[in-house]
C-alpha cells in the first residue's frame, strides 16, 4: 500500500470555510435511505427540522441505482412508482433543496447491486452469472436480479446514471453501496472473457481459493475492480471538479484495491460499521478511526453508525437502539478522529425515540470540536497492525481483526494507557520513532521488513512488547528478533495446552500487584524457549501436570523454563517477550491477572511517565490531542454491564478523574477548560499539572493551553 496521496491537516472542529473541499465540510452527516413507498407520507417539515436541530454539516441521500427517487431519464433505471404523490414528483430534489439551503454537503447514494425484471430482459448481459451460467436472482426479495461487475452495467450504465444525477444536481460526491457484487465471483461472459485475455486462464470453480486459479482470479478481480471505480470517480470529476466517486468500504478501507489505481480517489473514507456485532465491545467504533488514521494519517474518516441494532445476521431496519448505545458508539468514534454519521433507513418513523439521542450527541460533538480545534493525536504507545494484506485474497476477512488484538487493545484500554494504531502498509521507522513503545499481538506472521524496523527501532531508544510466536519457532532459522528478545526456541510451538501456569521467579516491575499470589494463569499456544543474554526472567512456566483426575492436579516440579524475558538495551529502549498466546487468551478468558501483566509490561516499557495519565474509577477510553499550544484530554465512560456485549441501556455515572499532564519546558501554568465550560487557571508544579473532572456520564473534555 502506498502512502498517503491526498494531503491537507483533519479538521475536528466547525471551523470551515466555503473555499474548503466538501469533505473537510463534512462534519456531521444525515443519511436518509428512502424505501419505495417514503413518497406516499414524506413528512418533509419532519425532516428538515432533524436536519436543523442535529447541526448536520452533510446530507447523504438515496438517489437511484437500484431504485430511483428521482424523475430519470436514464432507461430501465427503476423509478419509485409513488413518486407522483410528490408535487414535485422529486423526492431526492426535495432533500437536496432541503439541505442545501442549510448550507449542507450534498451526496447522492446509489446502489447498483441488482435490477428489476423489465431491466433483466432487456439486459441480459447486465445479469450476474452462477457456475451453470444460469442468472442469480436476488436471494432477499422476488423478480428481482443480481448485477455482474465485470460487464457493461458497471461500465455503462452505472456512469450513465452519476452523469445525470451529477449534471442534474450538482452533488459533491457520489456514494456507492453494494457496489462489489455479491459475492466474489460472477461466471458472467464478460467476466469469462476478461480474466482469460489478461490471465490465458478460464474462472476457477471450487470451494478451495489456495488454487492457483483461484489467486490469479482474485488478484485479477482487484484490479478490475479497481480500475472500474476509478472510471466511475473520473465521471463525476469530468463534469464537477472537486467532487467525488466514493465506493462504500468496510474496516478494511483500501487494502483489498490496487493502491496505484486508487491512490488519488478517497479523499475520505466512509465506514460501514453501522453497530456492534453480539460479542464486540462498545470501543471498536473508536478502533475504526485509530486503525484509518494508522493507515492514511491525514485523510478524514466517517464512521456510518446505525440508530437501529446491526446485529449479525439479524436485521431489524425499522428498529431503534437505546440512546445509550447510539450514543457511545458516536461518541467513542469521533474522540478517537471519526466524523460522526447516523444512517436512518425508511423515512417513516415508525419509532421516534432515537431523535433526541442523536441531536444531544451531535450537539455533544459540535462542543467538544470546539476543544480538540485541529491537534494532531499523540500517544507515547501503538499498537502494531502488522499483517500485511494478502493482494490476491481480497475477499478474506480483515487479517488482524482477531482475539489477540482484542485482548491487547482491551488490556491497554483497562489500564488507561492512551494509545494510536500503527499499520504494516505505512510502516516507516520515522512513524514508529514517533511512539515510545511498540506493542506487537499475534506477530507470527510478521513480515521480515518489519522485523528489521523493529530492530533499528529498539536500537534507536524505542521499546517493544509482543507475544507468542513472533520468533523463530523452532523452524531452525534464527530469526531477527530472536536476538532482539534475548531467547531462542528450544522446540515447536505447543497448541492446545491445558491448566498451564506461569510462576512469579524475580522481583520485578513486572511482578507488581500480585500480592499473595506465587503463579497466575498462563496461555493455551506455549512458545518453549531459552534465554541467550542476561535478560531477566520473572516469570517462569510450571511444568505441565493433569487437570483431571482431581486428585492428581498438583505440580511435580518447580517452576523452569521462560515465560517472561525482560531486557534493557544499550539504546535506551527495553523489551518484554511473553512466550505465550497473552493476548489472545486474555479475550478469550478475560483474567485480570493477564490485564495486569499486560499493563505492568507496557509500563515498565515505557520507562517513566506518559505525558498525560488519568486516574479514578471505572472503564474508559481516552484520546489525546497536542499541539505547541496546548493538550485536549478526552475521557470516554465505557464503565456499563453491557460495554462488553449486548447494548448500552443506560449511563452509569463514574466518579471524578484526575489528570496528570506532562507541561512543556519554561510553562508556569495553564488555563483548563471543559466540555461543561469551567474554565480555571492551574500551575504547573515539578513539570506537570494536575486537573480533577467531576463525575463523567458519557463524555469528559478537558483542554489545557499553556
Amino acid at each position: 500500500m502506498t502512502g498517503d496521496a491526498v494531503t491537507g491537516d483533519a479538521v475536528t472542529g466547525d471551523a470551515m470555510t466555503a473555499a474548503a473541499p466538501w469533505y473537510r465540510r463534512a462534519t456531521r452527516w444525515t443519511q436518509l435511505t428512502f424505501v419505495e413507498d417514503d413518497p406516499l407520507h414524506f413528512d418533509r417539515e419532519l425532516w428538515r427540522d432533524i436536519l436543523r436541530r442535529s447541526q448536520s454539516t452533510a446530507a447523504c441521500i438515496s438517489a437511484g441505482g437500484y431504485m430511483a427517487f428521482y424523475p430519470t431519464d436514464v432507461p430501465f433505471h427503476h423509478r419509485s412508482r409513488h413518486l407522483g404523490a410528490l408535487e414535485s414528483g422529486d423526492l431526492f430534489g426535495d432533500v437536496v433543496d432541503d439541505a442545501r439551503a442549510l448550507d449542507m454537503v450534498i451526496m447522492a447514494r446509489i446502489d447498483p447491486h441488482a435490477i428489476h425484471a423489465d431491466a433483466a430482459a432487456a439486459h441480459p448481459e447486465w445479469l450476474a452469472r452462477d457456475a451453470n451460467g444460469d442468472p442469480v436472482p436476488h436471494w432477499s426479495f422476488p423478480d428481482v436480479w443480481l448485477t455482474d461487475p465485470f460487464g457493461t452495467f458497471y461500465s455503462e450504465f452505472v456512469p450513465e446514471i452519476t452523469r445525470e444525477i451529477v449534471g442534474r444536481y450538482g452533488v459533491d460526491a457520489i456514494f456507492a453501496n453494494r457496489w462489489e457484487g455479491n459475492g466474489i465471483i460472477s461466471y458472467s461472459e464478460a467476466a469469462r472473457r476478461g480474466f482469460f485475455d489478461a490471465t490465458g486462464r478460464e474462472l476457477p470453480t471450487g470451494d478451495d481459493h489456495s488454487t492457483d486459479d483461484w489467486r490469479a482470479y482474485l488478484a485479477w478481480r482487484s484490479q478490475h475492480l479497481s480500475r472500474q471505480i476509478a472510471q466511475w470517480d473520473q465521471t463525476v470529476r469530468d463534469l464537477r471538479p472537486g467532487a467525488s466517486f466514493i465506493p462504500n468500504r468496510g474496516s478494511m478501507l483500501t487494502r483489498d484495491l490496487d493502491p496505484e489505481l486508487t491512490k488519488d480517489m478517497y479523499p475520505a473514507f466512509f465506514v460501514d460499521k453501522q453497530g456492534r456485532d453480539l460479542d464486540e465491545p462498545v470501543w471498536v467504533a473508536g478502533r475504526v478511526g485509530k486503525r484509518a488514521r494508522g493507515m492514511y494519517p491525514t485523510r478524514q474518516v466517517a464512521l456510518i453508525t446505525s440508530v437501529g441494532p446491526e446485529i449479525s445476521p439479524h436485521r431489524w431496519k425499522d428498529a431503534v437502539s437505546p440512546g445509550p448505545e447510539l450514543q457511545s458508539l458516536i461518541v467513542d468514534g469521533f474522540v478517537q478522529g471519526t466524523v460522526p454519521w447516523f444512517t436512518k433507513f425508511n423515512a417513516n418513523l415508525f419509532d421516534t425515540r432515537w431523535i433526541e439521542p442523536l441531536v444531544d450527541v451531535y450537539d455533544l460533538h459540535a462542543r467538544a470540536g470546539e476543544l480538540f480545534g485541529d491537534r494532531p493525536f499523540v500517544a507515547d504507545v501503538a499498537l502494531l497492525d502488522s499483517v500485511l494484506p494478502d493482494a490476491t485474497d481480497p475477499s478474506a476477512a480483515y487479517a488482524t481483526d482477531n482475539t489477540a488484538e482484542h485482548g491487547m487493545y482491551q488490556a491497554l484500554i483497562e489500564a488507561r494507557i492512551p494509545f494510536e494504531i500503527l499499520v504494516g502498509d505505512t510502516l516507516t521507522l520515522e512513524r514508529m520513532q514517533a511512539f515510545r513503545v511498540i506493542v506487537i499481538p499475534d506477530g507470527r506472521r510478521l513480515p521480515a521488513a518489519h522485523r528489521d524496523l523493529l530492530v533499528a527501532y529498539v536500537a534507536s531508544g524505542g521499546s517493544v512488547v509482543a507475544d507468542g510466536e513472533i520468533i523463530g519457532t523452532g523452524t531452525g532459522t534464527p530469526d531477527a528478533l530472536d536476538d532482539l528478545f534475548g531467547v531462542a526456541a528450544t522446540g515447536p510451538v505447543r497448541t492446545g495446552v491445558r491448566n498451564n501456569y506461569i510462576a512469579l521467579t524475580d522481583r520485578h516491575p513486572l511482578t507488581e500487584g500480585f500480592a499473595g499470589a506465587q503463579r497466575i494463569i498462563g496461555g493455551t499456544r506455549i512458545v518453549p524457549v531459552q534465554t541467550t543474554t542476561d535478560a531477566g526472567v520473572p516469570y517462569r512456566f510450571v511444568p505441565d501436570y493433569p487437570d483431571v483426575p482431581m486428585e492428581e492436579v498438583y505440580p511435580r516440579e518447580p517452576a523452569r523454563d521462560p515465560a517472561v524475558v525482560v531486557r534493557e538495551h544499550r539504546g535506551g529502549g527495553r523489551t518484554v517477550y511473553l512466550a505465550f498466546d497473552a493476548g489472545a487468551i486474555f479475550w478469550t478468558a478475560l483474567q485480570r491477572d493477564h490485564s495486569r501483566l499486560l499493563a505492568n509490561a507496557v509500563r515498565w516499557a515505557l520507562g517513566g511517565p506518559q505525558r498525560v495519565e488519568v486516574t479514578g474509577e471505572g472503564l474508559v477510553d481516552l484520546s489525546v490531542r497536542a499541539d505547541d499550544s496546548g493538550v485536549a484530554v478526552s475521557v470516554v465512560n465505557l464503565d456499563n454491564a453491557h460495554a462488553m456485549r449486548g447494548q448500552l441501556r443506560a449511563f452509569r455515572a463514574i466518579g471524578p478523574q484526575t489528570l496528570s499532564v506532562s507541561a512543556p519546558d519554561g510553562a508556569t501554568s495553564a488555563r483548563v477548560r471543559t466540555l461543561g465550560g469551567a474554565e480555571s487557571v492551574v500551575p504547573v508544579d515539578g513539570g506537570r499539572i494536575e486537573v480533577a473532572t467531576g463525575a463523567i456520564e458519557l463524555l469528559e473534555v478537558v483542554e489545557i493551553r499553556w
